[in-house]
């Protein structure tokens, strides 16, 4: 059982606001309430974030037989077709109604780092097929990362850490960023009946960016143990971000912060929408935060370091890339 007709309400947060405590009290309300909340006057663009949307959609529009041939490498980078993600295995009849592709941080081959999970090499459709594509992308993805450190610094404060807790080289000084854009196919999600665009998940890492077009279809539930569960939707917001905690920001706040379910549900309409994943280097220990425990609130989590936790849990939501070979894409 369940319930999904309202639209929820968010905190907006100003990167331009000169009042720093300000931000950081709007945001702390929002990561105890619900860990979701709006980023405005974040510096990128609107004329910048059209073409970013434009170029996603001329990729989205080419034959599928191109875009197999960038299908996700053993690194994540690349295509994702329809299905090929479940999110939500004891609730989905399928996968997610979504394609999608990823883009990580640019590592050339011959570099030993791109020996590390998540780094290496990006796959990159021909220039002569999509000619600016790479240059916007690789754009998008800098500036992207500059409004997540902004975003950190706030989440920092409002911990009772150091501003620049997350600037350290270990944390989000070599991060793992990934970029993921999304195409939502038109079709009618059916809850009842385990059809959706998107399943219900919570994300893996410290936060995620979303962009989206003008099309509602991303919900929350702010309590995931309610019973029934409340859906709510979150309206999408012109010029700004939609930005939710992840799951191992929970871990580090020994759950004071929130990193909460959410899901997309479509009406029929396409949806297009752009992700930004940020995660903390290879080798950061994810660890309670000394300003989150106490003898009254001990650890809830062991520490894991980054690498390990993220690479198990993308292990689990997405297709053996087996299932693509002998033409059965």
């Amino acid at each position: 059982m369940e319930s999904s007709t309202s639209r929820t309400s968010l905190n907006c947060i100003s990167l331009a606001d000169p009042d720093i405590q300000r931000s950081v009290a709007l945001l702390k309300q929002a990561c105890l309430d619900s860990g979701f909340f709006y980023v405005l006057d974040h510096g990128i663009s609107q004329e910048f974030m059209d073409e970013v949307f434009a170029q996603s959609k001329m990729f989205f529009k080419l034959p599928n037989s191109e875009k197999m041939k960038l299908l996700r490498d053993e690194k994540n980078r690349g295509y994702t077709p329809m299905l090929d993600e479940i999110l939500d295995p004891e609730n989905q009849v399928n996968g997610d109604y979504k394609e999608g592709y990823y883009i990580g941080v640019e590592v050339p081959a011959d570099d030993p780092q791109s020996k590390r999970p998540f780094f290496g090499p990006n796959q990159w459709p021909p220039e002569e097929v999509l000619p600016k594509w790479r240059e916007v992308m690789e754009q998008y993805h800098r500036e992207a990362l500059r409004v997540a450190k902004s975003v950190a610094r706030i989440i920092a404060l409002a911990l009772n850490l150091d501003a620049d807790f997350f600037d350290r080289p270990e944390m989000l000084g070599d991060p793992i960023a990934t970029l993921r854009l999304l195409h939502y196919e038109g079709q009618v999600s059916n809850p009842s009946k385990g059809v959706y665009g998107a399943g219900a998940h919570s994300d893996y890492g410290l936060i995620t960016l979303l962009a989206t077009d003008d099309v509602v279809g991303l919900q929350i539930c702010k309590d995931r143990n309610a019973q029934p569960q409340v859906w709510e939707y979150v309206a999408p917001v012109k010029g700004g971000f939609i930005v939710n905690l992840g799951d191992m920001l929970e871990r580090w706040s020994n759950s004071i912060f929130r990193s909460t379910l959410h899901r997309v549900v479509l009406d029929g309409r396409e949806r297009y929408s752009i992700a930004y994943f940020v995660e903390p280097s290879h080798d950061c220990v994810v660890e309670c935060l000394p300003t989150c425990k106490s003898e009254t609130n001990p650890p809830k989590f062991p520490p894991i370091t980054c690498s390990a936790y993220l690479s198990q849990r993308y292990k689990d939501t997405h297709a053996d890339l087996g299932s693509y070979s002998d033409g059965k894409a």
